[in-house]
């Protein structure tokens, strides 16, 4: 049976439709079946002055192609690389020097020649996350060195049954999840619970990226009568971009990881986790929260 299955994907929207067959106790079903898209993109910077200007590859995320400007400028402003729009001069996609079929795979954030980047110092100065092998303080520590606002205690006040609507919006709104089952969404909110940016991703740090590059384009830094929600859990490096931006409020579909919850606690970031249409949990700062 194997021999009949051709992987002959076509791809569409960030998904990647193949033929697979569907087994269950009665039958061997030959159908199709919709997977996340998932391709490599190389984020490459362009800095210094004339006539020393150097373009330098700095990372490569597996991520579902689509808002890559989004996701690159997110990721230079989470890691400090970036502290505003105005320090860029142009993006745009580049292959010059990747060995790929597709020019889409590769883009260039040209900056202004006042930002000059030691490459050296940049690669030293990337802190591993809590998934990589660094816990407890010694990742807090990191992330507070690495943040450029500070969560304003008391704000917003929000009603708990707004934070329900968040929910009700959320669902029905994951095309691609819907589709695939394969990818995480993160949607930034206003404190009147209006949705302002809505991205998915096979990766959970790429859609908060995404929804962090935007906001950078459209919005004024920093965040603090915002909230961001996940789909997924609650993991100590997407609380750390939320407060990068100033977030007071994270709210995950899933659970928080511990070191979420401390690094939340610590920063005054209010953290709701297993949010549904009707509970929720207040793992910190309760007190933006009311009945």
């Amino acid at each position: 049976m194997g021999e009949r299955i051709k992987y002959d994907p076509v791809i569409k929207n960030g998904v990647k439709t193949v033929q697979i067959v569907r087994v269950n106790t009665n039958s061997f079903q030959e159908t199709e079946d919709q997977l996340a898209k998932e391709e490599p993109l190389e984020i490459k910077i362009v800095s210094g002055k004339k006539p020393n200007r150097t373009s330098e590859s700095i990372a490569i995320t597996m991520r579902t192609p689509g808002n890559d400007k989004e996701l690159a400028l997110g990721f230079l402003f989470t890691e400090s690389i970036i502290g505003s729009y105005k320090e860029i001069i142009q993006v745009r996609y580049d292959a010059s020097e990747l060995n790929i079929a597709s020019s889409s795979n590769s883009i260039l954030v040209e900056l202004i020649p006042a930002i000059n980047i030691d490459i050296n110092q940049l690669s030293r100065n990337f802190y591993t996350t809590s998934s990589c092998g660094v816990c407890g303080k010694t990742s807090i520590d990191l992330a507070y060195q690495h943040s450029c606002f500070q969560v304003i205690p008391n704000q917003p006040i929000l009603n708990r049954t707004l934070i329900f609507d968040l929910f009700a919006q959320l669902n029905g709104r994951e095309q691609l999840f819907s589709n695939t089952g394969g990818n995480h969404t993160v949607v930034l909110f206003d404190d009147q619970g209006k949705s302002l940016c809505f991205r998915e991703d096979v990766g959970r740090h790429n859609a908060m990226d995404k929804v962090i590059g935007k906001a950078l384009i459209d919005l004024e830094f920093p965040l603090s009568n915002h909230m961001v929600l996940v789909s997924g859990r609650a993991s100590f490096e997407l609380v750390q971009k939320a407060s990068m931006v100033g977030i007071s409020v994270f709210i995950a579909v899933g659970a928080p990881s511990s070191l979420a919850v401390e690094m939340a606690e610590e920063y005054g970031m209010t953290l709701i986790g297993f949010l549904k249409q009707d509970k929720f949990n207040i793992y910190t700062h309760p007190e933006r929260i009311i009945p």
